[in-house]
């Protein structure tokens, strides 16, 4: 047999499971209970197991994985790559080495990927639908350069108006956005004049982050109870938009201290924390795919060090929004966007490193890490790079649906 033709078969039985058992959308997602899941992946993974490949010599498992890992560049054939890493052990430690960070590869994978800071050289192309009867906002990785296609989904966050305040939940699992649930991976929170902005992880984002007081417990008579899925509340960034007292007519400005990364993250040799599995408290979480499983709660899964490792006076990274210029015929402000939005709004933006923190020169200083704009009644584009994650980003978006009293 040749080895064009095993990784053929390999092929074969890979869009068998994904077909069978996996419904492969990164993981999440799940049309079915998690039981149901459960049971439906044990009956696939036995099969498997019966199958020539089983018993496959290591030598030969890992050159086929690297070949399909690299051959499969783009979703939705990059499915073939998750649907690996769910067979079993030994195929799942191997896809662990073999699939890079975000970073390294620029290929969204697993959903860790979500977590990890984005390639450093090119912007990853998303694209935010709203749905405002249900207060939804669903994230996709474009698939191509139209900014509407039938994208590969990514995240889902829903609105949740409060007294004081509003907190936009994000999840993996677009039917079930909520803090109870496994999907849960982070909100949004701003105060009510929609003008200051917090980002919590479900999860540190590096080995020293501190949690936030969570109210997510609650007591019934004397005892407290958690949730079925507890999880932290890591502060990893704030945002703020400058009041408009004055009532002058322009965009909006805003500043992101992303508390999270360090400064010298946007210097040439510079790291951000980059997370590489899912910290979670239930082994129940992510039951389609074994892979997202994790028993560890230790910092070794975090590839870069802590902010205390970073030089002394180092801060935090800050962004600012990239000013506009005024275009005297078009009577507006503008600024280029490279064909990614079509629409003029005050919610398009752009973020730069701010060059009053020295974490950048100049050339950096214009080197767009993230840009929104709008492209459709409720639809708007969302590209982001290194060093800020999709989560991050996808968090920094949503602040700019929100209304903002004393800011227009």
């Amino acid at each position: 047999m040749s080895f064009k033709s095993i990784i053929q078969d390999v092929r074969g039985e890979l869009g068998s499971i994904s077909r069978k058992g996996f419904d492969v959308k990164f993981g999440y997602g799940l049309r079915s209970r998690s039981h149901r899941v459960v049971q439906d992946c044990s009956v696939v993974v036995d099969a498997f197991k019966q199958s020539c490949w089983a018993n496959m010599p290591p030598e030969l498992l890992r050159d086929v994985l690297m070949r399909i890992e690299a051959s499969e560049l783009t979703w939705p054939p990059r499915k073939n790559v998750v649907a690996c890493a769910g067979v079993c052990r030994s195929w799942r430690e191997n896809m662990k080495e073999i699939v890079k960070t975000l970073e390294v590869s620029a290929k969204l994978t697993f959903p860790i990927s979500l977590k990890q800071p984005g390639p450093r050289d090119s912007l990853i192309q998303c694209y935010i639908k709203r749905d405002r009867s249900t207060q939804a906002y669903l994230l996709y990785l474009s698939l191509n350069q139209a900014s509407s296609d039938d994208g590969k989904f990514l995240l889902a966050a829903r609105k949740c108006r409060r007294p004081t305040y509003t907190d936009y939940i994000i999840s993996l699992n677009p039917e079930d956005v909520s803090k109870g649930s496994s999907t849960y991976i982070g909100k949004l929170r701003s105060n009510f004049l929609g003008t200051k902005f917090t980002i919590y992880d479900s999860q540190p984002p590096n080995a020293e982050a501190r949690v936030t007081k969570s109210h997510s417990t609650r007591r019934i008579g004397m005892k407290r109870v958690s949730p079925r899925f507890p999880a932290g509340n890591y502060t990893v960034a704030h945002i703020s938009y400058e009041l408009n007292v004055l009532g002058s007519r322009g965009p909006r400005r805003m500043h992101c201290v992303m508390d999270a990364i360090p400064a010298s993250a946007v210097k040439p040799g510079g790291v951000a924390p980059t997370q590489t599995e899912f910290m979670l408290s239930s082994a129940d979480s992510f039951p389609s795919l074994p892979f997202f499983r994790s028993k560890s709660t230790r910092m070794e899964n975090f590839q870069s060090g802590p902010l205390s490792t970073q030089k002394e006076g180092d801060g935090m990274l800050v962004l600012k929004n990239k000013s506009p210029r005024w275009h005297e015929q078009l009577q507006c402000w503008c600024l280029n966007f490279n064909g990614r939005v079509t629409v003029a709004s005050v919610k398009n933006f752009q973020l730069v490193a701010s060059v009053e923190d020295g974490a950048a020169g100049q050339q950096e200083h214009e080197n767009v890490i993230l840009q929104f704009g709008k492209v459709g009644k409720d639809v708007f584009t969302m590209d982001y790079q290194y060093p800020i994650s999709a989560f991050q980003a996808f968090a920094i978006c949503l602040s700019s649906f929100d209304t903002k009293i004393a800011c227009e």
